[in-house]
């Protein structure tokens, strides 16, 4: 390669800022066209599956139902439509039905909107974000909006579009305005952060709470790590307010939240309960464990302290074979083949569904023919994805403990395991 030239990972060559801005422009123009083209697409797909594609049997039997994608007005299209359309935009069915929803909102709900839109004047994802906001709203409020911001939507900010459907509600939606009011008025909160869970084992909490309410709380966690730097910790004074807001919700320190004072009466204590299975693999060999509740890892030394705990009731189930063929004669699998699968596939395994295994519905792969109650003939499917293989047409094949090919009703093949979903044809 000469001096001062570049070269992209596809080979292409080139000499100058101006050559890489040209190409960048160029790019970009390509990349709007794809969004648009995806755009107009999916509205394709929701005028070639209305609900009267829908057989009368499957309507009155529940096999499939209409779904109502955008808002007030906006036409229905049939349920299992959009696993397809979501598959073969690389998302899970909440999503694709979110994208569909929004792009029949934006072509039938907000015709300005769409006109910019297709035209190039406004991207698509701030469409999107428009609509997103108006499906709660009757057709009066969408029309409101859409000519409220079509003039200039390529510019507004989130705060414009927000003021504008905050005036379409309070326009012609008074009853929805006053609830939003309230619900407004009280924006209290606690959220525990589950998702986010360090590799030692801590979590990140954050609320807004009415003031009486943080002044009791705050009271409560001062006097509770107080307590347990009488009872003989050492840690830091942060350390000890967290561990006693975990100690205030097991009962085990001796505070009386609601008046202040002591009580002579023994508090009864909720114990922790930490179920442990006992899997030997490369990771549990590294000192790491997995916790299926939030689906992290963290440390085997912290799963140790957290055994440690007084009061902490430690649950060790017997150890589960997951290669172990289990079957029974009966319909319904025994508690310990549900718990086999669900140990092996966390999640329901429909491509791109991120939906738990444990409150899922465990499917046989193959029809139940009174004899095939086995583990290799067992997986998690979640209510909504059970139903596509069930009445949609979808077909699987397990190819592996943890790997499915799913067929689709129009013979597009997708193969899933626990860390994506490939497209295979």
């Amino acid at each position: 390669m000469s001096e001062g030239q570049n070269t992209t990972g596809s080979g292409e060559s080139y000499d100058s800022p101006d050559q890489v801005l040209a190409a960048l422009h160029d790019r970009h123009l390509v990349v709007n066209q794809a969004e648009i083209d995806k755009l107009k697409l999916a509205v394709a797909w929701a005028v070639m599956n209305p609900t009267d594609t829908i057989d009368d049997a499957a309507t009155v039997d529940g096999t499939q139902g209409e779904l109502a994608v955008a808002g007030e007005g906006a036409p229905l299209v049939a349920e299992f439509c959009v696993g397809d359309l979501a598959l073969a935009l690389g998302m899970s069915t909440d999503a694709g039905r979110t994208y569909l929803g929004d792009a029949v909102e934006i072509r039938y709900r907000l015709p300005k909107i769409w006109a910019a839109v297709t035209a190039g004047r406004v991207q698509v994802w701030k469409a999107r974000k428009i609509a997103q906001a108006t499906k709660p709203l009757c057709r009066d409020g969408a029309r409101h909006v859409d000519a409220h911001l079509a003039h200039d939507v390529g510019r507004c900010s989130f705060a414009q579009i927000d003021r504008a459907v905050e005036d379409a509600i309070r326009r012609f939606d008074p009853a929805l305005a006053e609830k939003r009011r309230r619900e407004a008025a009280d924006e209290r909160c606690l959220d525990v952060d589950l998702d986010q869970v360090s590799f030692n084992g801590t979590v990140h909490v954050d609320g807004e709470l009415d003031l009486a309410d943080a002044i009791d709380f705050n009271d409560a966690i001062a006097a509770g790590a107080k307590e347990l730097a009488d009872l003989g910790s050492t840690e830091s004074l942060n350390v000890r307010r967290s561990m006693a807001a975990g100690a205030l919700a097991r009962r085990e320190l001796t505070l009386d939240l609601g008046t202040g004072e002591q009580s002579d009466e023994p508090r009864p204590q909720r114990k922790r309960e930490l179920v442990i299975y006992v899997h030997l693999s490369d990771s549990a060999v590294t000192g790491v464990a997995g916790v299926e509740n939030t689906r992290s890892a963290v440390s085997v030394d912290q799963v140790k302290g957290w055994c440690a705990g007084t009061s902490t009731k430690v649950i060790v189930r017997p150890v589960i074979d997951l290669n172990e063929h289990l079957s029974t004669d009966a319909y319904r699998p025994t508690d310990t083949m549900r718990e086999q699968a669900v140990l092996t596939n966390a999640t329901c395994v429909f491509p791109h569904c991120t939906r738990p295994a444990r409150p899922a519905d465990l499917d046989h792969l193959e029809n139940f023919d009174g004899t095939n109650t086995e583990s290799p003939n067992l997986a998690p499917l979640c209510r909504s994805h059970h139903r596509y293989k069930t009445h949609g047409g979808w077909t699987v094949v397990r190819t592996g403990p943890t790997t499915f090919t799913w067929t689709t009703p129009y013979g597009y093949t997708y193969a899933w395991d626990t860390s994506h979903t490939r497209h295979i044809r």
